[in-house]
């Protein structure tokens, strides 16, 4: 059974979920806003930090000048040390941290996880030749150097929970959330800040994950290119294909401009290994993004009032049906087919409220040969693993370390074709 104070904070999330959707409601009348928002004034959050005074830095970035959307990068400090001679990133072991508690995880579907020591063939220090690294802390991007030099991550597009109407990338808990995931991980984090509801209904929140997944396509391409004119004729800077070590640190890898190659993306992210990591509703929209990827290549059934009272903010009016495809990934004909969706690791609280419907997803995925494990955590609630008040909880810690041993599981053996 759950503590008092679980339950507690339990019934305090739904209170005030509950009334966030209700004084939404009350503001339905106001004109929608084709601009939208992606945070509410009324919610703490956590500003950028471009420093690694905890193990990552943080940047916020406007990314469609015709809407909100925008994005927080959250670069952990490992990606700063190059790589030891001869390692393969992508046979890296899979962590495993020693503090894990057992007891406060369950994994009842899907074959059992490996347990081990976490070990790993990179170091943590932030003194590499070539990084653009202020006297302040600050880091500014990275100067060219050798291309061995660069350590690349893969990359983590992480969408936020809210009931569709809160929540954002900035906010408190998804800052602290995304900070952890990105060292347990060892991925660069891109949390999206995707347009909220009621201002922008259906199907905004879902083209921008979709855009946000083209732009990151995006960036690696810009990136190559501007590989491709750093290791070309530089005006006497580059010699044999290289910088001269006294000259690297006045260029930075964005030969494109700010606007448009990302600099932190360009030297240390890896797209070719992607995941989607959603939370409540951003699982929704991870979902959607897969599927979207998927057909580019060749749901939960709400079952409380509340996942109601949400699903109505946030689909047009006149559409409106717990059997929307959006709000059901089950709906019949709903394309791509299943079998098509790419591995899906499920995490379910004991007390989640959407608990059966989520593990009946994965059970359909299943069905169909997909690689689709369900985690079930004791002692749990409702998006457990990024509310503030639980962000230090047993079970909330042991979830961080749980997804870095899925996502390692995929982005450390696969090729370099495009994965979710």
């Amino acid at each position: 059974m759950p503590s008092v104070a679980v339950k507690l904070y339990s019934v305090f999330f739904k209170f005030l979920l509950k009334h966030r959707l209700h004084n939404r409601i009350q503001t339905t009348s106001e004109p929608s806003d084709p601009f939208g928002v992606t945070t509410r004034p009324e919610e703490s959050v956590a500003p950028a930090n471009p420093s690694f005074s905890d193990g990552v830095a943080t940047k916020d970035i406007h990314i469609d000048p015709l809407t909100s959307l925008s994005i927080r990068i959250f670069l952990p400090e490992s990606a700063l040390t190059p790589p030891e001679p001869h390692s393969n990133p992508r046979s890296d072991p899979l962590p495993r941290s020693a503090r894990a508690d057992p007891v406060s995880r369950r994994s009842s579907y899907g074959p059992p996880l490996r347990e081990e020591h976490r070990s790993s063939s990179f170091g943590g220090s932030s003194g590499v030749e070539g990084l653009n690294l202020m006297s302040d802390g600050v880091y500014r991007g990275y100067a060219p150097g050798k291309r061995g030099e660069r350590r690349r991550l893969p990359v983590m597009l992480q969408f936020h929970g809210g009931g569709w109407v809160s929540g954002g990338s900035d906010s408190v808990a998804n800052d602290a959330f995304c900070r952890r995931i990105a060292k347990v991980c060892d991925v660069v984090v891109v949390a999206v800040g995707y347009r909220l509801a009621p201002e922008n209904r259906y199907s905004a929140a879902f083209e921008d994950g979709v855009k946000v997944l083209n732009w990151l396509a995006k960036q690696a391409n810009l990136a190559e290119c501007s590989k491709s004119m750093v290791g070309g004729k530089s005006g006497g800077h580059n010699v044999g294909g290289e910088f001269k070590k006294s000259d690297s640190h006045k260029h930075i890898v964005d030969s494109f401009g700010a606007s448009m190659a990302e600099p932190w993306l360009a030297a240390h992210a890896d797209p070719s290994r992607c995941v989607l990591l959603g939370a409540s509703c951003g699982a929704n929209i991870a979902d959607y993004v897969a599927r979207k990827a998927v057909e580019g290549g060749k749901l939960l059934d709400p079952v409380k009032a509340m996942c109601t009272l949400a699903w109505k903010l946030f689909l047009p009016e006149e559409e409106f049906s717990l059997d929307h495809p959006a709000a059901n990934p089950l709906v019949p004909g709903r394309g791509p087919p299943l079998k098509l969706m790419p591995p899906t690791l499920t995490v379910v609280a004991e007390h989640d409220w959407m608990r059966d419907r989520a593990i009946a997803y994965s059970e359909e995925l299943r069905k169909v040969n997909v690689d689709a494990p369900v985690l079930e955590y004791k002692d749990a609630v409702h998006e457990f693993a990024t509310l503030d008040v639980l962000l230090k909880s047993p079970q909330a810690q042991v979830c961080a370390e749980d997804i870095a041993i899925w996502a390692k599981k995929y982005i450390s053996l696969r090729g370099h074709e495009f994965s979710y």
